[in-house]
């Protein structure tokens, strides 16, 4: 056997690469791996989701709209509705 082919073969089976670790290195790579693309997709919903702004009111509702919303849903009683339609200065029912 040629004394290069000798010497790789040794090499190969000596076993210090990466410390020792074996398939340690190789779960810890898949494991950065994971953590890191798991970090950029909640990084790109959190940007989407602070861009897009509220999804109950649009910033082009005027304060009687959501009021009047808020009465038909139920959220709140036709008396807290008058007097917030007041002091808004709405017009009266």
């Amino acid at each position: 056997m040629p004394v290069k082919t000798a010497l790789l073969l040794a090499d190969m089976g000596s076993g210090d690469h990466m410390g020792d670790w074996g398939a340690g290195w190789w779960i810890l790579m898949v494991v950065m791996m994971l953590a890191f693309w798991g970090l950029v997709i909640v990084g790109v919903v959190w940007l989407v989701r602070s861009r897009g702004g509220s999804p109950r009111q649009s910033p082009d509702q005027s304060a009687l709209e959501v009021l009047d919303r808020r009465l038909a849903a139920g959220e709140i009683t036709p008396e807290d509705y008058r007097e917030s339609r007041d002091l808004l200065g709405g017009e009266k029912d």
